[in-house]
């Protein structure tokens, strides 16, 4: 019988039924980070369970790490955050599982790490308690986030109780225009079908315009494949996946292993529950104007007349509003959708020889200390540096408000980030989801500018 991608992914992992029409899923790594594991940890112990295997579990900082410049080993951006620094630490060296520490050459964005580690690899299974973990599947793999409940169980005994989802395929056909990334085909998707539009289905990303993505690009859709109400998204491995994966820390013998991945393709008759097809030279640089990713629009067009009031309120928008040359008062680069090495090279381009507006606080956070050595080899620090921008120390920073630092009430902020809900990033601040390269012409212009427009505003101003 023919099968799709995640059907092989799935059997592959199934080892029995559950009841009720739920399945016993191999899970074959743990992720964790400090604001859920040392929880998860800790309840484990006192529940005097070990853990089944603690080679499969790996411990990651960055949820409440502090992301000054310098930080010490147990600074936290949050008030009293480093309770969950120090007590990830000590229950994963108790429980003998890889540590990640803030101080460690590794340490990073979970799901910037995972992959880079190759910790996540074609044909694996990965669950953390984060709901951004679908980012892996670009890889081939298996990956969805859970809670910490069912993380203390995938533990205990490697397997977790899920239910099958139903399937969609999404195909991306077409050449994508090229001032638009794969931040753009998301938020262009989302947009387009809702926020409710995946389902809780596994999608599929398929077509042209998803083959020319690198793997960089890959994750960055895939991770926001949960803002779509997606259960977890895949994309087929191919010979970038396997050139990106080969050599990594974690990453199997080649030989051993690249058969197997070449497998891992829908076959041909496979059929899905549900099927998109978008065009990608249909896209445009996207942008958000509301208080949901699907709340987008192409830069240049105008807010919808029938966009809902509670949102415009908070936003401070009216319907029928251009964002097109709205004054900004801050931009943050980071997270783990776009926090990597190439997200960071396409807000550099544009960059380079300017200096942001004056009065706007921007913040470049590189999504692992991997990216930052990157960036600093290739002198894309001083770029930022020189242009104004903070350059911080590896973590999720301003991606989510944890109390402490964030900008101010009412500020309005462009942000490579994947969620622009009310209080996201601090209470009041008004965020504006955009690609890396827009939040940088934006900095630089003090107000919503695309790349391309940036010249001729600079003229004018």
């Amino acid at each position: 019988m023919p099968s799709t991608l995640f059907d092989k992914l799935w059997d592959a992992h199934r080892v029995t039924e559950a009841g009720d029409g739920y399945d016993l899923i191999a899970i074959d790594r743990t992720l964790l980070h400090e604001r859920t594991g040392g929880v998860a940890l800790k309840s484990l112990q006192e529940n005097g369970y070990p853990i089944r295997d603690p080679r499969r579990v790996f411990a990651i900082m960055d949820h409440i790490v502090s992301f000054r410049a310098g930080r010490g080993r147990d600074e936290a951006r949050s008030p009293g955050g480093e309770a969950f620094i120090t007590e990830t630490r000590a229950m994963a060296k108790q429980a003998g599982i890889h540590l990640i520490d803030t101080d460690s050459p590794t340490q990073g964005i979970v799901h910037v790490v995972a992959p880079e580690q190759g910790i996540a690899v074609p044909g694996v299974s990965l669950v953390c308690p984060d709901s951004h973990t679908c980012s892996l599947g670009a890889l081939g793999a298996l990956a969805w986030g859970i809670g910490s409940s069912e993380a203390e169980h995938v533990m205990a005994t490697g397997v977790i109780r899920a239910k099958k989802p139903p399937q969609m395929r999404v195909r991306v056909d077409g050449v994508l225009p090229g001032d638009c990334s794969a931040k753009d085909i998301a938020l262009y998707l989302i947009a387009k079908y809702g926020a409710a539009g995946g389902k809780r289905c596994a999608i599929e990303f398929c077509g042209e315009a998803i083959a020319a993505l690198d793997v960089e690009g890959r994750l960055t859709l895939c991770n926001l494949a949960v803002e779509f109400a997606a259960f977890t998204a895949v994309i087929a491995p191919d010979d970038k996946t396997v050139a990106y994966v080969t050599g990594r820390s974690f990453a199997p013998d080649m030989e051993a292993v690249e058969a197997e991945w070449a497998k891992l393709q829908t076959d041909t008759e496979a059929s899905f529950d549900e099927e998109i097809i978008i065009d990608a030279s249909l896209i445009r640089p996207q942008i958000s104007w509301g208080t949901s990713p699907e709340d987008t629009i192409a830069i240049g067009q105008a807010v919808p007349q029938d966009a809902g009031q509670k949102a415009l309120d908070y936003m401070g928008l009216n319907a029928g509003q251009s964002l097109q040359g709205l004054a900004i008062g801050g931009a943050f680069i980071g997270s783990c959708t776009n926090g990597r090495l190439s997200d960071l090279q396409a807000a550099a381009k544009v960059l380079s020889g300017h200096r942001i507006a004056p009065g706007l606080r921007a913040v470049c956070v590189p999504g692992s200390k991997a990216v930052k050595r990157e960036a600093e080899q290739l002198g894309l620090d001083k770029v930022f540096k020189a242009a104004g921008f903070e350059w911080g120390e590896p973590g999720c920073a301003m991606c989510f408000y944890a109390g402490g630092e964030t900008f101010a009430p009412g500020t309005r902020v462009v942000s490579s980030t994947n969620r622009n809900f009310e209080g996201r990033q601090g209470p009041g601040v008004r965020t504006h989801l955009t690609s890396p390269a827009v939040v940088a012409a934006s900095a630089v212009a003090g107000r919503i500018c695309a790349p391309a427009d940036l010249h001729s505003v600079l003229e004018t101003a």
